[in-house]
């Protein structure tokens, strides 16, 4: 029988690494950053010392969560061990409003659950095409203050993350900026290093421009290769900066919560900023 229990550090690790199997191209630096607003979000159910199935839980003040990294081993599906993680995840939980960004397919068994659709996301991808010359006032964002990235934050997510965000703008091989406009930060944006190429999230911003010259600046600042960008699927103007550098659709997921979908400023929303934590 297996014990469903916190996962350490080290085992946390091999959820990423199975997540990097099931081809969901985590980033290099992401585990710590994810630790950092939650040390306990990793849970699993182990048998002998042997990780069986996994799942994050990931607790957001006192109102919030979200799941992600739900993945059983292959040899292991079939066995009930996915479905009594899912339980303790769900239970971490409990009494908080619960978002994830599930397969679309698995819509009807996450509503099973009381998920409720909110929207779709579209993961896009690809070698963007030649970017043109970067516009606007584009500075690192650790020059401006750090209040007013939280405050960008706050509109587009439902619960304070500072830890999260300190960790996230400043992680090994991360790149964040900001963009100012009349000397007031209008957006920021974050561009990391993956198993492949680059993931830029979030990409928050005031309006399509101002989106379009963090992301022109956020590409110039790493190698060349494939980039991808998840955009919600309503937020046309996102879609359409996503598809004028040439990146398509990839990857698809149902943006789902346990209750009304929470008052968020969508239209500041050009890149979310992981589908693992919201």
């Amino acid at each position: 029988m297996a014990t469903i229990r916190t996962l350490t550090p080290a085992e946390a690790e091999h959820a990423v690494n199975w997540a990097a199997a099931e081809g969901w191209n985590p980033g290099l630096a992401d585990l710590p950053c994810f630790l950092a607003q939650d040390a306990g979000l990793f849970l699993g159910a182990v048998r002998g010392g042997e990780l069986l199935a996994v799942i994050s839980a990931t607790r957001y003040g006192a109102g919030f969560g979200f799941i992600g990294f739900y993945i059983a081993r292959p040899e292991a599906r079939g066995q009930g061990h996915g479905i009594a993680v899912w339980r303790a995840g769900m239970a971490q939980l409990a009494g908080r409003l619960v978002g994830l960004d599930g397969v679309v397919a698995q819509q009807a068994n996450y509503r099973k659950s009381g998920f409720q659709l909110a929207w779709n996301n579209i993961r896009y991808g690809g070698e963007p095409a030649t970017p043109p010359t970067p516009h606007g006032t584009v500075v690192p964002a650790a020059t401006v203050p750090f209040g007013a990235i939280e405050a960008l934050d706050a509109s587009v997510f439902p619960a304070p993350r500072p830890d999260f965000l300190r960790a996230w703008l400043g992680a090994p091989g991360h790149v964040a900026l900001a963009v100012l406009r009349d000397g007031a930060v209008a957006g920021f944006g974050v561009i990391r290093p993956c198993r492949t190429g680059h993931k830029v999230g979030p990409l928050v911003a005031d309006t399509r421009a101002d989106a379009e010259a963090l992301l022109i600046a956020l590409l110039a600042r790493v190698e060349p290769g494939p980039v991808f960008l998840d955009v919600p699927e309503p937020h046309r103007e996102a879609v359409a900066l996503a598809e004028s550098l040439g990146l398509k659709p990839v990857f698809e997921t149902a943006r789902m919560y346990t209750g009304p979908a929470p008052a968020l400023w969508t239209d500041r929303i050009f890149g979310i900023t992981t589908f693992e934590l919201g």
